[in-house]
């Protein structure tokens, strides 16, 4: 006898939970998609419409979740936006957007797509997980009912949220996330009334999610991982790259780095708005990732991760990100420190002017100390080291300490802190270490090219950031990148 498609399915969702229990380490996907946009206008399209487009978006998402899923990947991540875009006025998003319910209401949309109000999206995307028998990540809209008794109700009625949803293997929906914090573009979109702090079991560990801006933040970002003690986070994002210390691929590996969890990071692709770099971030460095500025095609990052990076990092001491650099004496400077803008803050530089050598910087309380030695000093390219210890408000409000050693734009100091991508100068080690007031500080190490240095630099635990070995590509910047969350 043939056994019917629901206990086949069933039997299939328990293997995969079998398996998943019986390892430590599960396999993770993102894709980093090329998303087909809607033509920019002010008035509301037809739902019909909006769904058609939204259908071919999610045509490409799936074929990238079944080859995923073909490959033996627990999980995939999709991309903020990457369902629908981002050319929207609030009225214009409207056609968008679904009633998204609370994740308790143990709903399968793909078995029961009519339990709530007309869902077409969440049942495709419930199906997708369910004929894949996978976890899908996606980024949707949410739309909530509202009425004059609440008094932040907007004029219009409802609320609207830029939403993160997961549905399990079986297609069932178990996360909802409303993003905290919004980009000074996203006014399409109403702010949460609180934050929220969202994470969901696997059989493969505790997971977390959070969207885009939202990782230079406290609230969701500090709380899932230092206090609800999550072992991986997903990361949809539309990341717009900002060199020298912000672009996706050196910033979110950074980040899991620094804080000691897996980051599941898929960023939308769009060439001409600096939108690339998606990956696979381990607390000991990136597992895979992709940044490409040249094609316009979509990409998919498969990787196995550990399920609870927590323990394997139990034993090693923790980072006293100011041991090291409180201790010493203050190294000589070159007696000529200068100014100079990255991303709107302004910096106190000194230029390394000998090709080997200890350096020190300081600003307000953080000072920063570098010891070096290049391959060769070349006349035609120019490095600095540089420190900031200040409030950033330009498309937020958020402070920062960075210590770091990066090559300027050409000769002309005046151009130290504009986005470099490439460089020829080769270092023979490095080792940076600052005077922070936080222990929220994250490592990156950024070759020419935009290439990462997985296994190239360690941490130590005095705080100093240390070429590993002699780095085997030219330096763009080192960097370390502090988030001072009390300051804010």
């Amino acid at each position: 006898m043939v056994p019917s498609q629901p206990l086949l399915h069933a039997a299939v969702f328990a293997l995969a939970v079998l398996q998943a229990l019986a390892s430590n380490t599960f396999i993770a996907a993102v894709y980093e998609h090329a998303v087909i946009l809607p033509d920019a206008t002010e008035e509301p399209v037809s739902p019909d419409d909006a769904l058609a487009l939204m259908n071919k978006n999610m045509d490409v998402l799936e074929g990238a979740i079944k080859e995923a899923a073909q490959q033996g990947a627990h999980i995939i991540v999709t991309p903020e936006d990457g369902i629908y875009g981002w050319r929207f006025t609030r009225e214009a998003i409207y056609p968008y957007l679904e009633d998204i319910p609370d994740p308790a209401v143990n709903w399968i949309p793909c078995t029961d797509p009519t339990r709530f109000a007309p869902a077409p999206v969440q049942e495709r995307l419930s199906c997708m997980a369910r004929n894949n028998s996978i976890y899908v990540a996606a980024n949707i809209g949410d739309k909530k009912v509202c009425n004059c008794s609440d008094p932040s109700c907007p004029s219009d009625g409802r609320y609207q949220y830029n939403t993160d949803v997961v549905f399990d293997p079986e297609g069932k929906l178990v996360a909802r996330y409303h993003k905290y914090n919004l980009f000074m573009s996203e006014t399409q979109f109403n702010y949460p009334k609180e934050p929220e702090a969202v994470t969901f079991e696997t059989p493969f560990g505790k997971f977390g999610i959070f969207t885009c801006f939202d990782i230079l933040f406290r609230e969701p970002a500090v709380v899932l991982v230092s206090e609800l003690q999550v072992d991986t986070v997903l990361f949809p994002t539309a990341w717009m790259n900002v060199l020298p210390f912000l672009t996706a691929v050196e910033f979110h590996s950074a980040w899991a780095m620094g804080m000691g969890v897996n980051l599941l990071s898929a960023n939308t692709h769009n060439i001409s708005l600096a939108m690339t770099g998606s990956g696979i971030y381990a607390p000991d460095g990136a597992r895979t990732y992709y940044y490409n500025m040249k094609t316009g095609d979509g990409h998919l990052l498969i990787a196995e991760l550990d399920s609870h990076p927590r323990l394997s990092l139990a034993s090693l001491p923790a980072v006293n990100w100011s041991s090291y650099a409180s201790s010493v004496k203050r190294f000589s400077s070159n007696d000529h420190d200068f100014g100079g803008l990255i991303f709107h803050d302004w910096f106190t530089f000194t230029e390394l002017t000998k090709p080997e050598g200890n350096l020190t910087v300081c600003q307000k309380d953080l000072c920063c100390h570098l010891s070096y030695k290049m391959a060769g000093k070349r006349e035609d390219e120019v490095y600095v080291l540089g420190a900031f210890d200040g409030l950033h408000v330009v498309e937020g409000q958020y402070y920062l300490q960075i210590c770091t050693l990066l090559k300027c734009k050409s000769t002309d100091l005046n151009t130290c802190g504009q986005p470099v991508e490439t460089a020829q100068t080769k270092f023979e080690m490095f080792s940076l270490s600052g005077t922070f007031g936080t222990n929220y500080v994250f490592p990156e190490v950024l070759y020419s090219g935009v290439q990462l240095a997985p296994g190239e630099f360690e941490v130590l635990k005095d705080g100093r950031l240390m070429s590993k070995t002699r780095p085997t590509k030219p330096v763009v910047t080192v960097t370390l990148f502090g988030r001072w969350y009390e300051k804010d």
